[in-house]
């Protein structure tokens, strides 16, 4: 069977605000059935990095994540601003999170956090030759430690479950693959 996109009837916004906004669209199916209640989250698009210092150590990111009431170690990354380029964003979040600045920068992944209910993109990067350049500038609530490992540790990491964002076990996985390949 083809599979067709659903026609959207319309939308209405139930919330909107910087960090999330809530929809609710008014579908027809393929085969013709109306689904008059399905919710979408729209939000902003993410950049994350796989960042590796001048010495091949990997940066990562330790920061409380309210939503889940965990400690979170993480690659780096955020939100992307206005209508910057991802690479730009990630740049730009690397220097204000970690204070470092790369010789380069490569798209290795472009993936959907949830396309079910949500509209974002997360682009990730690879950015090789890190140099600690400045000092961290994070945002108003944000308090994160800056941790470097071995890519061996990072693995063994993964291997015991320590990453517990989902998307950031997927940029790593894509982030070793792409290393061993060279």
């Amino acid at each position: 069977m083809e599979i067709l996109k659903w026609e959207k009837l319309s939308s209405r916004y139930l919330v909107k605000e910087k960090w999330a906004t809530l929809r609710v669209d008014t579908c027809k199916l393929q085969d013709d059935t109306i689904k008059d209640d399905y919710y979408v989250l729209e939000y902003p698009n993410w950049v994350n990095a796989i960042a590796l210092t001048q010495d091949n150590k990997m940066i990562l990111v330790r920061q409380y994540r309210h939503a889940a009431d965990i400690i979170s170690l993480e690659v780096p990354g955020g939100v992307m601003d206005g209508d910057e380029s991802p690479e730009f964003a990630i740049r730009r979040e690397l220097l204000e999170e970690t204070g470092y600045s790369f010789e380069s920068a490569e798209l290795i992944a472009t993936l959907y956090p949830n396309p079910a209910t949500s509209t974002n993109v997360t682009y990730t990067y690879l950015l090789k030759g890190g140099i600690k350049t400045h000092k961290q500038h994070l945002d108003e609530h944000e308090i994160l430690n800056v941790e470097e490992y071995t890519i061996s540790e990072v693995k063994q990491l993964l291997a015991d479950n320590k990453i517990d964002q989902a998307l950031h076990c997927a940029a790593l996985f894509y982030g070793l693959m792409k290393l061993e390949a060279h």
